[in-house]
């Protein structure tokens, strides 16, 4: 279901700077906020919820450092399926392994791109064997992440 369509025009300088506090922390305060962008606090509140309304803002997370519970691999697995497989299919049998973090279904070769976190090498290479085994796939390849950046964070 998709939201309302929003135009640039809509969203301002403050509310820009609204979503950048809210990006950096999303549990900041309205208080915090107004008193960092010059408004007050009711004018904050109803800024975000504007923002909400309209779906620029679509929830608030935590972010979580996975390497300290164990999960310290990331990696990025190309797929290749036979020929009329379905996206449906392919996000199907990818989204029941629990390694799997995020899954892309893609224009040309390979046909989806798989996010996944490991526990180490040995867990990647069964994450990536179940993922061989889990529909119609002619062929893998796996890129490992050794260090990150994102406009986000």
């Amino acid at each position: 279901m998709e939201g309302p369509s929003v135009t640039t025009s809509e969203i301002d300088e403050i509310d820009e700077r609204l979503l950048t506090l809210l990006r950096e922390d999303g549990r900041r305060t309205y208080s915090d906020m107004a008193s960092t962008v010059g408004l007050s606090v009711a004018a904050v509140k109803r800024r975000v919820d504007r923002m909400r309304e309209i779906g620029v803002i679509t929830g608030f997370t935590v972010q979580v450092d996975y390497a300290r519970l164990g999960w310290g691999i990331e990696a990025f697995t190309e797929l290749r399926y036979t020929g009329r497989t379905r996206v449906s299919e392919i996000v199907a049998s990818a989204s029941k392994v629990p390694a799997v973090q995020a899954i892309y279904g893609i224009a040309g070769d390979p046909d989806a791109l798989i996010y996944l976190r490991a526990r180490d090498v040995a867990h990647l290479r069964e994450t990536i064997d179940t993922l061989r085994n889990a529909g119609p796939v002619t062929g893998t390849k796996t890129l490992m992440v050794v260090g990150t950046w994102t406009r986000d964070q």
